[in-house]
């Protein structure tokens, strides 16, 4: 499926109006840490640690932000064991799913592309 950015400014021109919702959800999902911790969660649920490590590089502080950045958006799901010592797993929820399902080809591109654009 191929869109215009002529045609998404028709279909939908409240995205370029300051104060529109469309630029905070774009803001949590684009960010640098964003798009890693959801294609981390694309693999299937993962515990703190698991996502910390495939993750490299996030801070703890960074990581708990971000988690629960889209947890209150819907798109993550934060799972608490009562056991000892504490026990969390996070997956994504349906929204967050189709989310990176729509997000896979961005991601692709830009890891076929990254080192010819870094290194121009």
């Amino acid at each position: 499926m191929t869109v215009s950015l002529g045609s998404l400014r028709a279909d939908r021109p409240d995205i370029y109006v300051t104060g529109c919702p469309s630029r905070v959800v774009l803001d949590h999902v684009t960010s640098k840490w964003g798009v890693l911790v959801l294609a981390a969660l694309a693999g299937g649920t993962l515990r703190w640690g698991e996502l910390r490590r495939e993750v490299d590089g996030i801070s703890e502080k960074m990581l708990a932000s971000t988690l629960r950045t889209f947890e209150a958006d819907g798109l993550v799901q934060r799972t608490a064991y009562p056991e000892v010592p504490p026990r969390v797993d996070y997956r994504l929820t349906p929204l967050g799913r189709d989310l990176v399902e729509a997000m896979t080809p961005l991601i692709t591109w830009v890891a076929a592309h990254a080192e010819e654009i870094v290194s121009g």
